[in-house]
């Protein structure tokens, strides 16, 4: 199935909150761009010595240490929803706070090399999952943050959120 296309979301597919990570979505095949996207990415960050990585550009703001943590953080919830609802399970799943999340994470006192790593897990497996899924697994929709959203829609905030953090990164970290 690695030839599955998975077309853009329709707006009544997510929350209007998550268009502002969609829309940033190239067009094209959305598998390439998150393996694109993920190589550019780990090559961005391999070129932050250790010492930049615990940057924060102001109080109380993360450090990229902990920015790269979120993402991680984050793709692992998007994708157990993904899997959750192409499963066909209906269970309702909560959200998270993702401030919350980072606070209790030690992702500001790891080395950045090893995020980096994890992040490159998470996105291989991000891949695989995704390459696995039929049409009709992306077409599928649950509940979350209790709001509906389709698989699909997931996938394409992956990459959107992805991107999002990527531009604050060099905006604001100056990476």
């Amino acid at each position: 199935m690695a030839s599955v296309t998975i077309p853009r979301p329709a707006a009544s597919e997510f929350a209007e909150y998550y268009q502002r990570y969609v829309s940033q979505v190239p067009d094209g095949n959305l598998l390439t761009e998150l393996e694109r996207q993920g190589r550019d990415t780990v090559t961005l960050l391999r070129g932050v010595d250790e010492k930049k990585s615990q940057f924060r550009y102001a109080e109380g703001k993360w450090t990229i240490r902990e920015v790269v943590g979120h993402l991680i953080d984050t793709e692992r919830v998007f994708t157990y929803r993904a899997v959750s609802f192409a499963r066909g399970d209906q269970t309702a799943l909560p959200s998270f706070d993702e401030n919350d999340w980072a606070r209790n994470s030690n992702a500001g006192r790891r080395a950045l090399s090893e995020l980096i790593a994890e992040f490159e897990a998470v996105r291989s497996a991000t891949l695989a999952m995704f390459r696995g899924f039929s049409d009709a697994e992306f077409a599928r929709k649950g509940i979350a943050s209790n709001n509906p959203i389709t698989v699909r829609a997931l996938a394409y905030i992956i990459a959107g959120h992805e991107r999002h953090h990527v531009k604050i990164l060099h905006e604001r970290y100056g990476v």
